[in-house]
């Protein structure tokens, strides 16, 4: 993996970043930051023509205080680098050979004996193993073959065609996954093809608004749609409809799940074991959840350490950056959402947030708002939610941030990391791993805390609201008799109506769609937590499809927190853009909202 510098836009500071494109290159200051002032106060211009900075895209920064490293630095840096390379070269293949024994130590005896977990322990071990086995092959014997054969058989036969001939093509193939998945696979009990009918009207009908809103049809690309649409009905029939998928995500639920629940017997270090690990006394928010949270934080800042994080981000960026020709950033921020979060997911591009261009902008905060973090996974798995369905929740949602975003508000500028993943890694302020991991549990603290303060004065606001509403509408006789039983008046029962034409459109039965759109409102309002702290609540009165439907569609961020956060955290990533960050968020947040709802639909076709 080559490595770039890329400059930072707050104080000159340089970044090592990783490039996918398999050539060493160099972000110096002129291509990262286009205007900047020199030592006496007057502008300089890069060698940039005006024509590429658009908008209000001016970016500039002080470099009067910058200092050179100095030569030793620059020796002593060099020498350590060739040390660290040379210890790499020796014990990298011995390291290599352990984890290939060691994986195939753990498939083998899965093949024997536990055989219920063997297709999804097959496919993660051989895929891992083979990464590392094509480290030491060169690529060209792999992908020169499979060029040739790919370009001679696919790629020139395809693009010989006329554009609208594939643009047919295309939208044909979206109508047979789109109907087929609605229509050609078995009735589930409680569920009719009316249902599925109701999803597959309401997947049209997101994509229609979602099309007339956009500020520049004759710029939309089309692939990206189609592509974005197609991903995400295919994800969703190897999920719920084949065993193999079905099983390879149940089984990395279950390891998340697993994993998380670790944290319990750390929290019952300081309480008691049976407060956290007897399900039959309750479920202690406190103790559990935020625990959980912690502890995946500070584990995940291990991994950051280590760079294993970035190279899995890498990996799967690289992916939707070919499938859906978008820029490296918008794929790599795409791509880290679901892993470390919105607002920080957009940390792994920090030296080019400065530079993003409005439709880039659009797309990392739609990506934010329609995905969750794996921070918070474990709450919702506490509050009982089916984490496999939580886990394709927030995949499936990735293709459709992408397509609904890039529908809505497409590119016509020229992103400057087109064509290569850029994954910036800051020098680390943790001295060695157990630093790192004691870091990032002080972190995972003060999440928590954020967590725990903000549901705590949100569940106490909307109270006060409510007790205002139910006081008026006394007055107005608004009454439990009078609302047909669903209450007094609340915020609740205002979604409930508010929400029902979107509620319907996902395909929820009848008897549960006044119930769903009032929890979407709640979490559109408060947040997805007391949402899903309502859904636990109101299961045992909903029906198994509209329960299933509910979790799909409550697994996102799009709130109104979330949107100072993220407005908060992109503007000082990039503060030369705040003005546009501000511009596209409100846009974004519904975006990302239809995204979560949209999954939703396209579940409740299959289920």
């Amino acid at each position: 993996m080559s490595h770039e510098v890329a400059t930072d836009v707050s104080g000159g500071r340089t970044y090592p970043v990783q490039a996918g494109n398999g050539a060493s290159s160099a972000v110096n200051q002129d291509t990262v930051l286009p205007t900047y002032r020199n030592g006496a106060g007057g502008v300089t211009r890069s060698s940039s023509s005006d024509e590429d900075i658009k908008g209000e895209r001016k970016d500039v920064v002080d470099l009067s205080n910058v200092e050179p490293p100095h030569e030793a630095e620059q020796s002593e840096e060099s020498g350590l680098t060739k040390k660290i390379r040379s210890y790499a070269h020796i014990y990298k293949p011995a390291f290599h050979l352990l984890l290939i024994l060691f994986g195939l130590g753990f498939w083998i005896p899965t093949l024997i004996i536990n055989r219920d977990y063997y297709i999804p322990v097959t496919i993660i071990v051989w895929f891992f193993i083979l990464l590392i086995v094509f480290q030491y092959i060169p690529n060209h014997i792999v992908t020169g073959p499979v060029e040739k054969v790919w370009t001679s058989t696919v790629s020139n036969p395809w693009f010989k065609l006329h554009y609208y001939v594939r643009l047919a093509i295309g939208w044909l193939c979206l109508l047979g996954l789109c109907f087929g998945s609605a229509f050609g696979f078995r009735l589930e009990q409680g569920t009719t093809y009316g249902q599925r009918a109701q999803g597959l009207f309401g997947l049209f009908v997101f994509q229609l608004v979602i099309y007339a809103s956009s500020r520049n049809h004759k710029a939309i690309q089309w692939r990206q749609v189609i592509v974005g649409l197609s991903l995400q009905q295919i994800l969703a029939m190897f999920v719920l409809k084949s065993g193999a998928g079905f099983a390879l995500f149940n089984w990395i639920a279950q390891l998340a799940s697993d994993f998380l629940s670790q944290s319990y017997y750390g929290s019952a270090f300081f309480f008691t074991s049976d407060i956290v690990l007897d399900n039959s006394l309750g479920f202690w928010f406190f103790t559990r959840t935020l625990g959980a949270i912690i502890f995946f934080i500070a584990f995940a800042e291990l991994m950051f350490y280590y760079g294993v994080l970035q190279w899995i981000i890498a990996k799967c960026g690289w992916f939707f950056l070919k499938t859906f020709n978008i820029s490296g950033a918008e794929a790599v921020v795409a791509t880290a959402t679901p892993f470390i979060g919105q607002g920080e997911s957009a940390c792994m591009v920090k030296p080019y947030v400065n530079t993003f261009t409005a439709s880039e902008l659009h797309l990392t905060l739609t990506s934010g708002f329609a995905t969750i973090a794996g921070s918070v996974l474990a709450g919702y798995i506490g509050l009982g939610m089916p984490p496999v369905y939580l886990v394709s929740s927030s995949i499936m949602s990735i293709p459709a941030s992408i397509a609904i975003s890039k529908l809505r508000w497409p590119e016509t500028e020229e992103p400057l990391t087109r064509g290569k993943i850029v994954v910036a890694k800051e020098e680390s302020r943790a001295h060695n791993g157990l630093h790192a991991f004691s870091n990032g549990a002080w972190f995972g603290l003060r999440v928590a805390g954020l967590i725990l303060c903000n549901v705590l004065t949100i569940i106490a606001l909307v109270s006060t609201i409510n007790a205002i509403l139910t006081y008026i509408g006394h007055s107005w006789g608004i009454t439990e008799a009078s609302a047909g039983g669903r209450g007094p008046l609340t915020l609740t029962l205002i979604f409930s109506y508010v929400f029902y034409p979107l509620a319907w459109l996902m395909g929820v039965p009848k008897q549960d769609i006044l119930t769903v759109a009032g929890l979407l409102g709640t979490k559109l309002v408060q947040n997805e937590f007391v949402a899903y702290l309502n859904l636990q609540a109101a299961r045992t009165t909903m029906t198994e499809r509209g329960f299933r439907i509910a979790v799909f569609a409550l697994c996102g961020f799009a709130n109104l927190g979330s949107l100072g956060i993220q407005i908060g955290v992109l503007s000082a990533l990039g503060p030369s853009r705040k003005a546009t960050i501000v511009k596209v968020s409100v846009s974004a947040l519904l975006c990302g909202f239809i995204s979560t709802c949209q999954t939703a639909g396209i579940a409740g076709q299959l289920l």
